[in-house]
């Protein structure tokens, strides 16, 4: 995978979880980070504020359950 198809999958979600990219593209955590990142120098991404839990009120939930990112230029 290479940025423009991380770029053209976030900007037609919008929002994405990080477990949803992992599934969606096959790659490690660490890796996508890397690569979200980038956009996010770029000024196109952004990380949103983790919740702390998925809302069910266990604490137990994977951090990327509830890491989001979100594609905030449009125009580009």
């Amino acid at each position: 995978m290479i940025l423009s198809d991380l770029r053209a999958y976030l900007r037609s979600q919008r929002r994405v979880a990080l477990a949803d990219l992992i599934n969606h593209f096959d790659m490690d955590a660490d890796a996508l980070r890397g690569m979200l990142d980038k956009w996010i120098s770029k000024g196109k991404v952004r990380k949103l504020p983790l919740t702390g839990a998925c809302g069910t009120g266990c604490c137990q939930c994977d951090t990327t359950l509830t890491e989001i990112y979100e594609w905030i230029d449009q125009l580009d």
